[in-house]
C-alpha cells in the first residue's frame, strides 16, 4: 500500500464518535480525509477543528443524509467529480437501537425500515457507486464498521413490518454489512481492493451507546486502533473477506457464511437500490 499521506480516504458518519476520532488520526498522519455527515454546521465545524488540530488542510466536508438514497448517490457523484483517486472507504455511518424512534418503527425517505436503510442500504449503494474509483486507485481498502450484535435476516419480512423490534432491526442491518463484505471479497482481486469488516469495541462511549443508557466497556481509543489497523496497516495488504472482533479475526453469525442467503440479500438489495 502507498504511504498514508498519499491516500484519500472517505469516512462516513465522521462528525462524532468513532468516525470523528478516526478522521483525526488519519488527518494527523497526513491523509486527505473526506468527512461525511448529515449536519452542515456540525460538519464544517468538525473539519475546521480537525485541520486546526492536525495542521493538515486536506480535510474536506461531504454532506449527505443516509436516510435518502438519492443523497447517497449525490455523495458518490461528488467524490467522483472532485477527487481523481480514492484509496479508502470506511462505512461507519449508522444509527443504534434507541434513537431515533425510541422503539417505534420508522421509515427512510424511500420508504424502507430506517435502520436497514441507513446502516446497510446506504453503505451498499455508496460502495457500489465508488467501486470503479477504488479499483482505479488500487491498492485500495473498503472497511465496514459492523457489530458483534448480529441477527439473522428474515427475508419474508425484511422491513420488519410485523412485530417490529429495534434491536432486531439494528442487528440484522449489521449482519447484512458482513454479508456485503464477504461478497465484495469474493468479487474483487485482493491485490487491488480488499474488503473487511469489524466489531470495533464493546459499548464504546459514543453518542449511540450513551443514548441507549449503556455503561461503556471498551474505550474509544480501542475502537479507533482496531479500525485504523484495517484502514492503514501494511501487514493487512491483500487480506480480504475477514470479520474482526477488535484486532482479532472472529466468526460472524452463521448466516454470513450461507451463499444462498447472501445471494438473496444481494439481489434484493440491488432491487431496493435501483442497481
Amino acid at each position: 500500500m502507498r504511504p498514508i499521506n498519499e491516500q484519500t480516504i472517505l469516512i462516513t458518519g465522521a462528525t462524532d464518535g468513532l468516525g470523528r476520532a478516526l478522521a483525526g488520526e488519519l488527518a494527523a498522519a497526513g491523509a486527505t480525509v473526506l468527512v461525511h455527515g448529515r449536519d452542515e454546521a456540525r460538519g464544517r465545524a468538525t473539519v475546521q477543528e480537525l485541520m486546526d488540530a492536525s495542521g493538515n488542510d486536506r480535510v474536506h466536508w461531504m454532506r449527505a443524509d443516509f436516510a435518502s438514497l438519492d443523497e447517497v448517490r449525490g455523495l458518490a457523484d461528488q467524490v467522483i467529480a472532485e477527487y481523481d483517486e480514492l484509496h479508502g472507504l470506511v462505512n461507519n455511518a449508522g444509527i443504534g437501537t434507541t434513537l431515533p424512534g425510541e422503539g417505534r418503527r420508522m421509515l427512510s425517505e424511500d420508504g424502507f425500515e430506517l435502520r436497514f436503510a441507513v446502516n446497510y442500504l446506504a453503505g451498499y449503494l455508496l460502495t457500489r457507486r465508488l467501486l470503479p474509483e477504488l479499483i482505479k486507485s488500487a491498492p485500495a481498502r473498503i472497511v465496514s464498521v459492523s457489530s458483534a450484535g448480529q441477527a439473522p435476516i428474515y427475508f419474508a419480512d425484511l422491513m420488519l413490518e410485523h412485530h417490529y423490534d429495534p434491536v432486531q432491526a439494528y442487528c440484522q442491518s449489521k449482519l447484512a454489512q458482513v454479508m456485503m463484505t464477504f461478497d465484495l471479497a469474493e468479487e474483487l482481486d485482493p491485490g487491488a481492493v480488499t474488503a473487511n469488516c469489524l466489531h470495533p469495541g464493546t459499548f464504546m462511549p459514543t453518542k449511540m451507546v450513551l443514548a441507549a443508557g449503556v455503561t461503556p466497556v471498551s474505550t474509544l481509543e480501542d475502537g479507533v486502533s482496531a479500525t485504523l489497523r484495517l484502514v492503514a496497516d501494511p501487514e493487512l495488504d491483500g487480506v480480504s473477506g475477514r470479520y474482526f472482533n477488535g484486532v482479532r479475526e472472529a466468526e460472524p453469525h452463521p448466516q454470513a457464511r450461507d451463499p444462498e442467503a447472501r445471494r438473496r440479500l444481494r439481489e434484493l438489495t440491488d432491487q431496493l437500490c435501483g442497481l
